[in-house]
């Protein structure tokens, strides 16, 4: 062997490792020095979020462990290896993000955080060659046979390396699927919001509610004019306001609440089982019915029958019930509801009803449980949010004067509101998951959008604060998510596009 070309061929086994050593300690270096962020970002990968708190710390050990095998000779051989395994891994992972993931994610940081996905690839690419050059000249070096078996057992060795490098990553991305959609402990995923920016209308006061909506409307109500609805159309602009005659009689309300269900709405209020309806084409109450149930919630279902919360007169425990108010009749499912406690206040939540499935939801404010029945509430199935939160975190008391039960501090809320459009459920959480910015939580409304279809959770995304408020409530209706934010009414478009590609 030429002496001359020997050396020359050190050195350039010598710069490619050296090349290594600075990419490698520069990496976990800054993974280390970062390693809150470094952890967000691995949250949000589409690949290995599931595995989030095992990697943040393998990767950069073994960065620097490498690092350590191509300084020392003896071990060098082992280190290009090793590197030529990591950066297979680190390609694959790329080719997979741009190619097979249902979103992509931010770039991560680093020595990289100024390159897209596709200059990463490119980058991966050139030490892809680095490495195995540096592996052939390591082999030629040290060869024994004929070249031409040397080359053999070089391209068999790198070939098996680089299909067990690939398929690991593969194994990874399809367990995290798998862990992500349906076996989830509070790992959130960001991808690029599926909602655009929107626009907000300044309501002046901070009362309203959501009553209903319809393409091109939303309807509010108001807590402190009960029987005031108030019309906005798209452009975010106040059509109509209207106040609803009805005749009161001998009745003490409480707490009146219209519910707009197109093209009726109805004027309901619990503590009086007396319901109202009428058109919304003109505002006037057409019909009212009593009926058998006192109850604490009340959704249509269509022009005569109403999804209700109720209690058991004999116990006081939730249930969930049918009304219909051409008979007053009342169909109650005791079964429904799930009592951890005293089945009173560890069973609140939001009561919901979808057109498009048909079917009744029923999602629990203080544990990550959600119900779905039929028309007849007959039971279809029981999901969960992501939130690790099963039992509800509650303190109840009983007042012996008054024979009343109380909390004797406030709950910890796991749901906060909750809406649902066709197969999909969305809920604003309350509860922050891994790996997620405190300062996200601060200035943010979280949404966690869940398929209704396998019960599987999709992705998140965010209701952005207006002057320090966040939102209290919102409603999806075609493309549209609207939102109570303080005194605001926010209207965002939803991009069904990107929703669909999440969904893969």
């Amino acid at each position: 062997m030429n002496s001359g070309g020997s050396i020359k061929k050190n050195i350039m086994i010598e710069i490619i490792c050296l090349l290594y050593i600075l990419l490698f300690v520069y990496a976990a270096s800054s993974k280390l020095l970062d390693f809150e962020n470094f952890q967000i970002q691995l949250g949000q990968s589409p690949l290995v979020s599931a595995f989030t708190l095992y990697l943040s710390w393998f990767i950069p050990v073994l960065e620097l462990l490498i690092s350590v095998f191509l300084i020392i000779p003896s071990t060098r051989r082992a280190g290009l290896t090793a590197s030529y395994f990591l950066m297979v891994m680190f390609t694959a992972y790329i080719f997979v993000i741009l190619n097979y993931s249902s979103f992509v994610p931010c770039s991560c940081g680093g020595i990289l955080e100024k390159m897209n996905w596709t200059q990463h690839l490119v980058f991966n690419f050139v030490f892809l060659f680095l490495a195995l050059l540096a592996l052939y000249l390591e082999f030629y070096r040290n060869c024994t046979g004929s070249l031409r078996y040397c080359i053999l057992k070089y391209t068999a060795f790198l070939f098996l390396i680089t299909i067990l490098a690939s398929a690991i990553v593969t194994v990874l991305f399809i367990s995290s699927e798998k862990i992500i959609h349906h076996h989830n402990n509070q790992i959130r995923r960001f991808p690029h919001t599926p909602m655009k920016k929107g626009i907000k209308l300044d309501l002046g006061v901070s009362s309203y509610y959501i009553a209903g909506a319809e393409e091109d409307k939303i309807y509010l109500g108001n807590t402190t004019a009960p029987t005031l609805i108030t019309v906005v159309d798209k452009s975010m602009k106040i059509v109509e306001k209207k106040r609803i005659e009805i005749e009161t009689g001998s009745y003490r309300f409480r707490g009146l609440k219209i519910t707009v269900r197109p093209p009726y709405f109805f004027v309901t209020d619990g503590t009086v089982p007396i319901i109202y309806r009428g058109r919304i084409s003109d505002w006037k109450i057409e019909y009212a019915k009593k009926i058998k149930e006192y109850f604490a919630a009340a959704v249509p279902i269509d022009s005569v029958t109403l999804a209700i919360r109720s209690h058991s007169s004999v116990t006081g425990e939730g249930i969930l019930g049918m009304a219909d108010i051409r008979t007053g009749e009342t169909a109650l499912n005791p079964a429904l509801l799930v009592k951890q406690f005293d089945g009173v206040f560890d069973l609140d939540g939001h009561l919901l009803y979808d057109n498009v499935l048909g079917e009744v939801l029923y999602v629990y404010a203080y544990r990550n449980q959600y119900t779905i029945a039929d028309r007849k509430l007959g039971l279809i199935k029981r999901g969960n949010t992501i939130d690790t939160i099963s039992r509800a975190q509650l303190e109840v008391v009983a007042v012996e004067k008054n024979r009343l039960r109380k909390l004797a501090k406030p709950p910890l809320f796991v749901n906060k509101s909750s809406a649902v459009s066709g197969y999909r459920l969305f809920i604003n959480s309350a509860v922050p998951g891994k790996y997620e910015k405190d300062a996200l939580w601060r200035s943010a409304s979280i949404i966690d959008v869940y398929d209704l279809r396998d019960s599987s959770y999709r992705y998140s995304f965010c209701i952005y604060d207006i002057e320090g408020k966040k939102a209290r409530s919102f409603i999806i209706s075609g493309d549209h998510l609207y939102a109570l934010i303080g005194s605001h009414l926010f209207r965002g478009t939803l991009n069904e596009k990107k929703m669909q590609q999440y969904e893969k």
